[in-house]
């Protein structure tokens, strides 16, 4: 039997490596859920990656956008390399 503390997905993501990104739980309406997900299919994102494009809009539109935050990342499938 294994020792110590882990959080909720560190066996999922392997090699016991925290993950740089915060996890939260989030209580949304089912309709508004659904637009959401409809709205990250259309924009080809997850709709994790699509929830963090609108919060980072928001902060951008508030003049509150840490500036130590990483770029968000690109769009659709990541190139590959020749």
């Amino acid at each position: 039997m294994a020792t110590g503390s882990t959080d909720a997905g560190e066996e999922a993501r392997g090699a016991g490596r925290p993950s740089p990104r915060k996890s939260i739980a989030l209580r949304i309406d089912p309709a508004v859920y659904e637009a959401l997900a409809k709205w990250a299919a259309d924009d080809l994102r997850s709709v994790n990656a699509q929830i963090e494009v609108l919060l980072r809009r928001a902060l951008d539109d508030a003049g509150r956008s840490p500036r130590e935050a990483a770029p968000i990342r690109r769009r659709g499938r990541p190139r590959r390399e020749i």
